[in-house]
């Protein structure tokens, strides 16, 4: 029930005109979606209709405008930090960021983590003060709607090797040998 109503909620600050565009990278394709509060959705897969179908399921209300000029530079930006990410040390892009209290304390600390480091789910409990709310934790980066701009593929288990990824586990080996070789 919660989580019906969480997602009227985001369905209603979404109402109005969504420009959604699509690039293909080099670990697969890329879809970002826009609305006048900002880019409120990235996401990773393997084709651009599945990740269509996924923006359609998670936000059902919305209207979306499909136009790859309209974010040109956005995309640009996000692009690069899939291909060379010690190359984009900022972005100025303004994101309209969707969660709980909870999540939203998780997504800032997650910020913090520098391109080429990793935290675990336990330090990253601990550094905002429940210790013991790694499983929480995980579930937070799991509902992480903007790949890439919150670095949830920074996050791995307390003996450092790989777990889950909202979109693929090989994606995220990817890209965390792209932070750390480049």
């Amino acid at each position: 029930m919660l989580r019906d109503i969480m997602k009227e909620r985001e369905n209603k600050s979404r109402q109005g005109a969504v420009v959604v565009t699509a690039r293909e990278t080099s670990i697969g394709s890329l879809l970002v979606a826009k609305s006048y509060k900002g880019i409120f959705y990235i996401a990773l897969g393997d084709t651009t209709a599945q990740l269509l179908q996924q923006l359609r399921m998670f936000f059902t209300n919305i209207k979306h405008n499909f136009d790859d000029s309209l974010l040109n530079q956005e995309i640009a930006c996000i692009v690069a930090m899939v291909e060379t990410p010690k190359l984009v040390k900022h972005h100025n892009l303004s994101l309209d960021i969707n969660g709980t209290a909870f999540q939203k304390k998780i997504w800032a600390v997650l910020c913090e983590v520098q391109c080429g480091e990793t935290i675990s789910y336990e330090e990253l409990a601990k550094k905002i003060g429940m210790p013991k709310a790694y499983r929480a934790v995980a579930k937070a980066c799991a509902s992480n709607q903007l790949a890439l701009m919150i670095p949830c593929h920074r996050v791995v288990r307390k003996n450092g090797t790989i777990s889950g990824y909202r979109w693929g586990t090989q994606r995220k080996q990817i890209l965390l040998q792209r932070e750390n070789n480049i």
